[in-house]
């Protein structure tokens, strides 16, 4: 991999049809090959897109010393001066966001759309987190002394490792980059094993720019490998991971030997409720958007639905019409699809189990129900559950694939209960066409979002964080920045 500018009709970070061998990026500059590799497929049809490092904790250790020598400097820098280092990044990646997109599309899944809007969203993340340089701010406490003043700073953390997912890779990159380096630290990423092709042309574009050797790092690898060496590392100072509640228990745990802070954005199992008063077609048509997006593989997405018994029919009638109407395939092929496939085959294998388990429960298929006939890939049809009860399975652990279980309530009271009879608290939604309904559910649902009316998609702007086994911290906006800073008390005598 070379330094270069890439020019009109080129991009330097397209996949080619022969894959690629990428390498790690540390201080500045692409690591030799290693013989160590792990392959990258399009998980529509199985097809080799390039192969990774597989580091070990060597790579990890070099990634990570590099970062703390960088970080004292980069520190010093005025927070202006970091943020224009973050603008030319986003600068970058808007001049190859067709490629970028691409890349993500055949190695994730996505459809193109979608795509594209992660690929511009992230560039936008990017700049507004720059845009907080000016806005970081302190506090000036009254002192209980005479001519004393005191003052509360905020400092940078020093290193953090972020480790990636695979559902939304790109922008996970910026989630946790963007935030980190506008408060002064510096950072080592570790992109999911699944789909790290993204990170690594994320790291030539970066590359290209003037950014400060050591600033940013991008090592390969798997969890059990890079990943713990990662975790345990005592020159780490904070772990920002996203992923499952299994892996973030044992982040947390290992961490702890070091009293290592971490962030977590764990699973959800997001409920939405309709009352008997709501748009139905508004709901209906929000539901299933929150239900199919990135073929149900989204943290956030409403994975549970309880409806008041006398509108369930009609509502299960509007989301069978949109859930049979669902074009799927492969979006590295066939345009305009609403979604593609599940990442893996462990994936697969989870969501049909889940359906299989859920009919031998005693719910109803109303549509779907199967692994997709298809002569490639990990495809299951969209999948609509009637006849569900707060006990079963289907209602109490995450699917992350496209089925969607409903569970006919007889009150607003009783759908709040079971919402928040989970293991779970990231998001939730309620439809209804009576403010004080939606003000009640506001109060009483215990999750870190609530949508009213709408489809579940967080802003830049607002926190996303979640309760109970959903994560600890949050990410975006002013709270999500502070996440990466600590206090600093000062006394001042006069």
């Amino acid at each position: 991999m070379t330094k270069h500018t890439p020019v009109e009709g080129e991009s330097a970070i397209a996949l080619t049809q022969t894959p690629a061998t990428y390498r790690n990026f540390i201080d500045g500059a692409f690591a030799p090959e290693t013989t160590a590799t792990i392959e990258v497929t399009n998980p529509a049809d199985g097809t080799l897109l390039g192969r990774i490092p597989d580091s070990d904790a060597a790579a990890v250790e070099a990634a990570v010393a590099a970062a703390r020598r960088a970080q004292p400097a980069w520190e010093k820098l005025p927070a202006v001066a970091r943020a224009e280092h973050l603008r030319a990044i986003s600068a970058k990646l808007h001049q190859n966001r067709r490629a970028l997109a691409d890349i993500v599309v055949r190695e994730q899944g996505k459809i193109a759309p979608l795509a594209q809007i992660e690929v511009d969203f992230t560039a936008d993340y990017i700049d507004y987190m720059a845009e907080w340089a000016r806005r970081l701010e302190g506090e000036v406490l009254t002192s209980d002394r005479p001519n004393e003043t005191v003052l509360l700073l905020r400092k940078p953390l020093g290193v953090v490792a972020g480790i990636l997912p695979w559902n939304f890779p790109f922008f996970l990159i910026a989630r946790k980059l963007a935030p980190a380096l506008v408060t002064g630290n510096t950072i080592v990423i570790k992109p999911s094993e699944e789909t790290p092709i993204n990170a690594f042309a994320f790291a030539q574009l970066v590359a290209e720019t003037d950014l400060p050797a050591g600033v940013f790092n991008l090592v390969g690898g798997r969890g059990k490998t890079a990943g713990e060496a990662l975790v345990t590392h005592p020159g780490i100072d904070m772990v920002s991971f996203t992923g499952s509640v299994a892996t973030g228990t044992h982040i947390m745990q290992t961490a702890g030997r070091n009293l290592t802070r971490v962030n977590l954005e764990l699973g959800g199992k997001a409920p939405a409720i309709v009352l008997a008063d709501a748009d139905l077609d508004l709901a209906a048509k929000a539901i299933y958007d929150s239900r199919v997006i990135n073929t149900g593989q989204v943290c956030n997405c409403a994975e549970r639905v309880y409806v008041e018994r006398g509108v369930h029919d009609a509502l299960v009638d509007r989301l069978k019409t949109l859930f049979e109407g669902t074009r799927y395939g492969d979006p590295s092929k066939e345009a305009d699809l609403h979604m593609g496939p599940l990442v893996n085959k462990a994936g697969l294998d989870k969501v049909a189990a889940a359906v299989e388990k859920a009919k031998s429960d005693g719910a109803t298929i109303v549509t779907g129900g199967r692994i997709a006939e298809r002569p490639a890939g990990f495809h299951y049809e969209p999948t609509l559950i009637t006849g569900a009860r707060a006990d079963m399975d289907i209602m109490r652990r995450e699917t992350f694939g496209p089925v969607l279980p409903i569970q006919a309530v007889d009150s607003l009271d009783e759908a709040i209960a079971l919402s928040n009879d989970s293991d779970y608290g990231l998001t939730s939604s309620i439809f209804t066409s009576n403010l004080n309904s939606a003000l009640k559910a506001s109060r009483e649902l215990k999750f870190g979002e609530t949508y009213i009316n709408r489809e579940n998609f967080e802003a830049m702007q607002g926190f996303h964080a979640g309760r109970r086994k959903s994560g600890i911290g949050g990410a975006d906006g002013k709270h999500g920045l502070y996440e990466f800073t600590e206090t600093h008390m000062v006394y001042i005598q006069g």
